[in-house]
């Protein structure tokens, strides 16, 4: 079985329609075709390689220490 997510991440970069996103100390880049005013600091949720929608940070935030939480229990 597979399942797909998407995650949030902060960009960090803009170059043109592409940003380079920060998620959980990885850095990736993502496409902002589906988004508009996205700003470097911005946290943004990536899914399949493209940013989403635009996230509030405190929401981002506490979405990210969820995902590490899950992280931490799958590698004990």
């Amino acid at each position: 079985m597979r399942m797909c997510l998407a995650v949030p991440g902060k960009v960090t970069e803009i170059k043109g329609k592409t940003a380079i996103v920060e998620i959980m100390g990885v850095l990736r880049e993502a496409s902002l075709e589906l988004l508009e005013d996205v700003k470097v600091g911005d946290y943004v949720i990536l899914h399949a390689g493209c940013a989403i929608e635009k996230l509030d940070e405190a929401e981002a935030l506490k979405t990210i220490e969820l995902f590490k939480e899950l992280k931490d229990i799958y590698h004990e």
